[in-house]
């Protein structure tokens, strides 16, 4: 499958008007469970500023300097990374540059693997969603409001059914929220 997953606020944007998004880190427990969602990824497609927030992540030792920050850098510097970029000639770490479209990477990275695939960035996952690519949209809904921003979903011209597959509230308040795309029509 491919999932977009990302950090929201209650009013559904992923950064501020300023593009600030530090009300997403998560807080132990949801460290942990990212960590364990992330190693469970066979590829991940990404535009070029979520390559470059997540990049310290492969170049930074600082950022393990404790366990979770260890084991996340661990599952992440494994995990192979697809970049969608018009102005990067060139990417570091377990990363290559899109060479096709959304929907040819997508298929090609699933093909890859045996695992599922998740995809991140605002405009990326945008295309993706229009394409009809994306099988689950994760939610990690922070109890904030910002009034405005980088929006988790993109406007849309036709209804997207969704299932409601999962949810847990974090000891932080943090409500994860897990919907798959219905495709018999139900939902």
């Amino acid at each position: 499958m491919l999932i977009y997953s990302m950090g929201v606020s209650v009013d559904g944007f992923i950064a501020d008007r300023e593009g600030a998004f530090g009300w997403t880190v998560p807080h132990e427990e949801q460290f942990r469970f990212h960590i364990a969602q992330t190693r469970e990824l066979g590829g991940y497609l990404c535009g070029r500023r979520l390559y470059e927030t997540m990049l310290p992540w492969e170049t930074d030792p600082s950022l393990r300097d404790d366990e979770l920050g260890a084991a996340f850098a661990d599952v992440w510097c494994a995990l192979p990374k697809v970049v969608f970029s018009r102005t990067l000639d060139r990417v570091q770490g377990n990363a290559r540059l899109a060479e096709a479209s959304v929907a040819e990477e997508a298929a090609a990275a699933l093909d890859a693997t045996g695992k599922n695939v998740s995809i991140g960035g605002a405009g990326l996952a945008a295309a993706a969603i229009e394409l009809g690519l994306v099988d689950e949209l994760r939610m990690f809904r922070n109890p904030v409001v910002v009034g405005g921003g980088t929006p988790f979903l993109p406007p849309v011209t036709e209804d997207i059914r969704l299932e409601l597959v999962e949810t847990r509230t974090f000891g932080s308040r943090v409500i994860y929220e897990r919907y798959r795309r219905a495709r018999d029509g139900s939902g």
